[in-house]
């Protein structure tokens, strides 16, 4: 589990390469989705979740946190947090987060504030964590191939068909004007695809 967080931490970081400040810090969604706030709110909450949560605070001061603070501040880096200060922020909640779980055992038990029922196992926020990166990985995704059409699952693997596998250089234009063509086609109603409760 612990080489799954690293590698998605990895992960986060290779999809944040190669870009400028400002494509790192543009609001893509109109909720203000933004690549640098995403790297800013996963190291943030990793260490908190593996120190905090079993009594051993890092003590990384994280202002976006306390009572008080603007809604999502943990969502975006302000003008003052340069790209440097988050990248060594997210360095440092890792260094902080790696201690803490090399340090505790699986079965541990800690406690998490501010869930209903907060008495978790490490293993459990483990999985937990591993979750939360993997769904921010996919918002990075397609934030990062709306700025500059870069996708790709790791570097030399882009895990996506294209002229290696025989397609043609305009497959993806002609792939996407299909599926407009059949979202065009379709009903412009609502359905529910959840199975009754």
């Amino acid at each position: 589990m612990h080489w799954y967080l690293r590698n998605a931490r990895w992960n986060l970081r290779w999809k944040l390469e190669g870009l400028t400040e400002r494509q790192l810090r543009t609001p893509m969604t109109p909720t203000g989705t933004n690549l640098l706030g995403v790297l800013k709110h996963v190291s943030s909450v990793e260490v908190e979740y593996f120190t905090d949560c079993f009594g051993r605070p890092s003590g990384i001061e994280m202002p976006w946190f306390e009572d008080g603070a603007e809604p999502n501040a943990d969502m975006y880096a302000t003008a003052e947090e340069s790209v440097a200060w988050i990248f060594a922020l997210a360095d440092r909640c890792a260094t902080a987060s790696d201690a803490a779980i090399a340090g505790t055992d699986l079965a541990a038990v800690g406690t998490v504030p501010w869930w209903t029922n907060g008495t978790v196992t490490l293993g459990r926020l483990l999985v937990h964590m591993v979750a939360e990166y993997q769904r921010h990985l996919g918002h990075v995704d397609i934030v990062r191939e709306l700025l500059d059409g870069a996708a790709g699952l790791a570097p030399g693997n882009s895990n996506l068909p294209g002229e290696g596998d025989g397609a043609a250089g305009d497959w993806w234009s002609g792939y996407t004007e299909r599926l407009r063509q059949i979202a065009a086609a379709a009903p412009d109603t609502m359905s529910s695809t959840l199975p009754p409760t």
